[in-house]
């Protein structure tokens, strides 16, 4: 046993080595780092971009506004209200409209209020502050329904205490009462939609890396079937270790490529506040996706060793390998698809426990919202009977059929030879 882990590790060294150390690996890495760093860069600018012009002008600076006495009533509301998300106002009292409209055109202020705090009137020069508008708009209307109020004998301030205890019931008819309490109950709209995107962006890297590093897989086996490099091998070492070998190798090189990309958008999109979710929820995610990435790798490559060891040639290798790919397609386009409006219903929860769309799905549904701890434990016991199984089954295979040059060996044939 010692021994035969030895040669393994060997195996798998050489791989690793061999891989990493290649041009295509370090470009390959560096590309598929930039667009990850790219994507929460651009999210960030994009929302910067997409808020309100007059936000991004009152951010630059204060408003200075003047104050005539007839509008002095609206100075202090004035800066209250519009001092809470926009950018405070400076008050500054004025003698008269006249002189307001002077200070407006030498530039000492931005504006004027003149009138009375139930119709009052701004001059400014060019400049349109639809906040501030906004502001005054609001303010006007209140002291208009206070005064009214007065008139007809009421107590303003009474009336609207009494308004102020009324309350909405909020019947939502656009869920069922399953969806209302399912994962992503009591979440906020950001919350969710941050889970969706690490969801979806997870899910495709996954789909992404177990096809790049499966293909590896199958054209090594071939390069070597081809070239004859296999029976000098087999010639010191045994087949299964050399399958083995090649698989923990790939595995290796294709897992530290999915690290560091993963670490690095991650690390991005909390440094431009695209990502808020808690630290410890998104480690939890990349740890499982992780998990997720070696339980099916190790299944799909022994699937596609074992299938590739049936041809001889390059380009006989798709048609052996394109059923076990398609394994792979089926789930993702089940998961972009389904899973994010219903991550927690029948087709999306019993596909996800199925070995081979687990490693597709269940790591979406983790993403989306917490699943019960029995399901995703029992995918994993699910998905690691499977392996073992594939393992088996995928060895006889290898050592039947890579000797074997030529014509492409039948399935029953490797299966049937000793």
């Amino acid at each position: 046993m010692k021994r035969t882990l030895h040669t393994v590790w060997l195996v798998a060294r050489r791989e690793l080595l061999t891989r990493v150390r290649t041009r295509a690996f370090v470009l390959g890495t560096l590309f598929m780092a930039l667009l990850v760093l790219a994507f929460p860069v651009v999210m960030f600018f994009a929302g910067a971009s997409n808020a309100p012009e007059d936000d991004l002008n009152a951010s630059d600076s204060t408003t200075r506004l003047g104050i005539t006495p007839s509008a002095n009533g609206l100075a202090e509301p004035l800066e209250r209200k519009a001092g809470v998300e926009r950018p405070a106002i400076s008050i500054r009292k004025v003698a008269d409209p006249e002189t307001g409209k002077k200070l407006v055109h030498e530039g000492e202020l931005d504006g004027v209020v003149a009138g009375t705090p139930t119709a009052p009137k701004l001059f400014v020069e060019r400049h349109v502050f639809p906040h501030l508008e906004r502001a005054l708009t609001t303010i006007t209307y209140n002291n208009q329904l206070d005064a009214e109020m007065s008139e007809a004998g009421l107590d303003p301030e009474a009336v609207r205490d009494r308004a102020g205890r009324g309350e909405v019931a909020i019947v939502s008819m656009g869920e069922s009462q399953e969806a209302a309490d399912g994962p992503m109950a009591g979440l906020s709209d950001g919350e969710k939609a941050q889970r969706l995107i690490i969801a979806m962006i997870s899910t495709f890297l996954l789909y992404m890396f177990l096809i790049m590093t499966g293909q590896m897989i199958a054209q090594g086996v071939v390069e070597e079937k081809s070239s004859r490099v296999v029976e000098v091998l087999l010639s010191t070492i045994r087949s299964t270790e050399l399958m083995g070998g090649k698989i923990v190798g790939i595995g290796l090189t294709g897992l530290i490529q999915f690290a560091v990309i993963g670490v690095l958008g991650f690390a991005a999109a909390t440094a431009t506040a695209v990502l808020t979710l808690p630290a410890f929820t998104v480690v939890g995610l990349l740890g499982w996706a992780v998990l997720w990435f070696l339980l099916g790798f190790t299944l799909y490559a022994t699937m596609l060793a074992a299938a590739s060891s049936l041809v001889s040639r390059q380009e006989d290798l798709q048609s052996v390998i394109t059923p076990v790919i398609m394994l792979l397609i089926v789930p993702f386009f089940v998961g972009v698809s389904v899973l994010p409006t219903n991550p927690d219903g029948t087709t999306g929860t019993v596909l996800s426990m199925i070995p081979g769309f687990s490693p597709m799905l269940m790591p979406m549904r983790l993403a989306l919202g917490g699943i019960p701890l029995w399901q995703g434990a029992l995918s994993v016991v699910l998905s690691l009977a499977a392996t073992a199984a594939v393992l088996w089954l995928g060895g006889r295979i290898y050592s039947n059929a890579v000797l074997r040059t030529g014509a492409r060996v039948r399935l029953k044939e490797a299966l049937r030879a000793s």
